[in-house]
């Protein structure tokens, strides 16, 4: 039977060490403090390349490549070329083989993606209109647990403001979270893992929890399960303010969680105005101030950011305002006054008793 038309032409690795091998050769070993887990498994790694959709002659940056195992699946998937951004030296060497087994095809940086430009590392040329289909560019990681949230918040900001890796277009991202957090950017409203992780990815993005990878199938065991999700930025975004502005109405809303939405917009304003100021928001957004958090929907939340932006523009202080600093100077005062008073209090000495004769 003839191949397809094309088929011919896709690239593939030539045998090599198993990742396995590699780990022993080079004897790696997963760091805890950095919160590595490795996944050895390619029939894992390449049902995550699957779901970045088809990855034929894409440029692809892989975040935290680690000995090299989704590495091998995303230059097995057809692309044009892979840029690896890897923090730790150790896993240098075992890339650099998989580089030489994949001529031009695979580009090492040594460094922090937390700080990388990513908005020099492809060619200009990859770049398409916001409005128009995605750039055939993607982003894909087996993140380290404790860089995955900082790292997705970055990375909605920079979709916000269209800077980054979305310099490019709507740059698709497939990436590894804690199953908990992958069950929290993508949790619908009125589920109990609705959070602001959840508003945050989803005013900007389409997302999507792929699957689940059990926590066995990593080395060593993580303690939890790993959820594989899928992020394209949408044409417009849902709420249509200023990042830092969303995410401080977010924030604020998702603090007391369990109580009425009012409490959290109570403390976007100072205490001496805070009633009658979240009253007046409520009511210019028309949000019910007795639904809870996880109840509220993205609409609700544009009405909110809305009406905090029309204060902030008549009152600009407002957005720098945090309740916390307010309550901080209140405490310092306090314990200034309370020092002052016991100094006032202390007894200056009493003159020495007349000898008796």
């Amino acid at each position: 039977m003839m191949a397809a038309p094309g088929k011919l032409a896709l690239f593939r690795l030539p045998p090599l060490p198993t990742v396995g091998e590699l780990i022993k050769l080079y004897n790696l070993r997963a760091e805890k403090h950095l919160s590595q887990n490795f996944l050895l498994d390619l029939r894992l790694t390449d049902k995550i390349v699957r779901q970045a959709g088809s990855l034929r002659d894409a440029h692809v940056c892989e975040v935290g490549p680690g000995p090299g195992g989704l590495t091998r699946s995303i230059l097995n998937a057809g692309v044009s070329d892979v840029l690896v951004v890897e923090k730790d030296t150790r896993f240098i060497p075992g890339l650099k083989l998989l580089s030489e087994a994949a001529p031009g095809k695979l580009r090492i940086v040594h460094g922090d993606i937390l700080n990388y430009r990513m908005d020099r590392g492809f060619p200009e040329n990859v770049s398409r209109p916001w409005e128009e289909d995605p750039p055939n560019l993607h982003i894909i990681g087996n993140l380290p647990f404790s860089v995955s949230t900082p790292l997705i918040i970055k990375w909605l900001e920079n979709i916000a403001n269209r800077t980054g890796p979305f310099v490019y277009g709507r740059t698709r991202l497939t990436l590894t979270f804690q199953k908990e957090v992958a069950e929290r950017l993508t949790a619908s409203t009125g589920s109990k893992q609705r959070s602001r992780l959840s508003i945050m990815a989803q005013y900007l993005c389409t997302v999507r929890n792929c699957f689940t990878i059990p926590g066995r199938a990593f080395v060593p065991k993580p303690e939890v399960d790993v959820g594989v999700v899928h992020f394209t930025p949408l044409v417009q975004p849902q709420i249509q303010q200023p990042f830092k502005l969303v995410e401080k109405v977010v924030r604020n809303v998702f603090q007391f969680r369990r109580k009425h939405c009012h409490k959290g917009v109570e403390k976007l304003f100072p205490e001496a105005r805070r009633v009658e100021m979240t009253q007046e928001m409520m009511q210019k957004a028309d949000v019910d101030p007795i639904l809870r958090p996880t109840e509220l929907t993205i609409p609700q939340f544009r009405a909110l950011a809305e009406a905090y932006a029309h204060f902030c523009t008549h009152e600009p202080s407002l957005l720098s305002y945090e309740f916390r600093e307010e309550l901080r100077l209140k405490n310092l005062a306090r314990q200034r006054n309370k020092t002052m008073d016991t100094v006032m209090a202390k007894p200056t000495g009493t003159p020495p008793s007349s000898q008796q004769a």
